[in-house]
């Protein structure tokens, strides 16, 4: 071969390793349904504002599905990484004790689970030992501190509990959950953080259950909805 070649060559393939990489579309991290819990934390977040000074977790109660499913998601926005647990809704909510949260309310002695977004507050001892104040940040739920809801460990939110029942047992409106999940709780989950409760029925594949109470807020639906066709 000639020089002359040689050198020719050796330019062509250095004009094409400068030449710029083809762009291709990134990856995204999570699931659908991860994804979407993922940004509806950061949109709930961006609502409460100042009232929430931990930003790290936020908590998602979605009562739109069966208390036999993990519906309580511990949303890790530094992570990026969501943890799912079992959680009770109120008796009021619940009349027939299907497992199927029916209504929401913020009238003290209704016993009933109030939707909205949370601030979770000091730790305390009651009735159900170490227990974990909140502060309701909405309309729909400010009568949260008078109807002392709060976050708390109880044997009917145990998961050996929906093995015998095929669901959980109901609370007087707050947030049940089992023993060790509770003491997730604590560590992930108190202390100026977010709780946001809603009927949102979103499954583990990223679709949507349908849930016959109209949400707190109109574009939670579609958001969800988005991850679940693909269009984001």
């Amino acid at each position: 071969m000639k020089r002359r070649d040689l050198l020719i060559g050796g330019l062509a393939s250095s004009a094409a390793l400068a030449a710029p990489a083809r762009v291709f579309a990134q990856v995204q991290k999570g699931s659908v349904r991860n994804r979407a819990l993922i940004e509806l934390a950061r949109a709930e977040l961006d609502r409460a504002g100042e009232a929430i000074w931990k930003r790290d977790i936020v908590g998602i109660a979605d009562f739109g599905l069966h208390s036999a499913k993990r519906r309580f998601h511990f949303v890790n926005l530094e992570r990026e990484e969501v943890q799912s647990f079992h959680v009770s809704h109120g008796t009021g909510s619940d009349p027939e004790h299907d497992g199927w949260l029916n209504n929401y309310s913020n009238v003290e002695g209704s016993n009933a689970t109030s939707r909205g977004a949370y601030v979770t507050w000091e730790w305390y001892q009651g009735r159900f030992g170490t227990s974990v104040r909140l502060g309701g940040l909405d309309p729909t739920n400010d009568a949260a501190l008078s109807r002392y809801i709060v976050m708390h460990r109880a044997k009917y939110a145990e998961p050996s509990h929906i093995e015998q029942w095929g669901r959980l047992g109901r609370s007087n409106g707050c947030f049940a959950l089992g023993e060790e999940q509770f003491r997730i709780a604590l560590t992930n989950l108190s202390g100026g953080r977010l709780l946001f409760a809603d009927s949102l029925g979103l499954e583990d594949d990223g679709t949507r259950h349908p849930v016959n109470i109209e949400p707190l807020r109109p574009d939670r639906p579609t958001l969800v909805q988005r991850y679940a066709t693909g269009t984001f």
